[in-house]
């Protein structure tokens, strides 16, 4: 009798295991579901705020853009001429106005929206090409800085300037160089711009940089242009002013 109560009673045991073997484990079954929902809740929420913050990035880099103060200087003979009768021929294209570089400085403002700043001396320089050749080699010798009519009000303002001129007998014009040291330019980003004859660049570039504070990043990527191409040159400088960003 006790062998078959004990028979029994493993029989029962077996079935009861069994059927607790089948039932599923909800606890467990939940417990997964929360984790793959979670998961991919999280994956979806981390796509969102990679591209806001994309977005905001952008948006960023051009409010950075759109805010920057920019102007726009240069020196130009047109500007800073007599012209007292009939102006000869050799000097004609680079004294009339508008002049070479005025001509490039009003595109830059017109795409960047800058402020346009003509530099312009107290003594203006004689339109006839060989007096105003001997005047701006006496200059140059003397390292002379020419005295201007005014400088730029608020420079602190300015972020970027750009800076045009001719390239004078091998050198930046004197009077750019007065520019340069009665206007404060540290801290900002310097782009030049260069009108010019058989000579190119010439010393222009290093003249100025020697005149510029350490702390002016001055840009390598200098615009410069032949003399007699300057008035046909405005694809090339958007050009160059879409490589700079601007």
């Amino acid at each position: 009798m006790k062998k078959a109560i004990s028979i029994f009673m493993t029989l029962m045991l077996t079935m009861a295991f069994t059927a607790c073997s089948s039932i599923p484990n909800t606890q467990e079954a939940s417990s997964t579901t929360l984790s793959t929902h979670g998961e991919t809740t999280f994956s979806e929420t981390t796509a969102e705020v990679a591209q806001s913050a994309l977005h905001d990035e952008s948006m960023l880099a051009s409010i950075s853009s759109e805010t920057q103060h920019i102007l726009v200087a240069y020196f130009s003979w047109a500007d800073n001429a007599v012209i007292d009768g009939e102006v000869d021929a050799v000097a004609s294209p680079s004294v009339t106005a508008p002049g070479h570089v005025a001509q490039l400085a009003s595109w830059i403002q017109e795409e960047t929206g800058g402020d346009l700043f003509s530099i312009q001396v107290t003594e203006p320089y004689s339109s006839d090409w060989d007096e105003c050749l001997a005047r701006a080699n006496e200059e140059r010798a003397q390292n002379a800085r020419p005295e201007l009519t005014e400088t730029v009000e608020n420079m602190e303002r300015y972020d970027v300037v750009f800076l045009g001129y001719p390239n004078w007998w091998y050198g930046a014009p004197m009077a750019l160089l007065s520019f340069v040291e009665e206007n404060d330019l540290s801290d900002k980003q310097i782009y030049l711009f260069c009108s010019h004859g058989t000579g190119g660049l010439a010393g222009s570039v290093e003249d100025i940089e020697s005149a510029l504070p350490d702390s002016a990043v001055v840009s390598d990527d200098v615009f410069d242009v032949y003399e007699e191409d300057a008035y046909s040159a405005q694809h090339d400088i958007l050009n160059w002013l879409s490589n700079l960003e601007y």
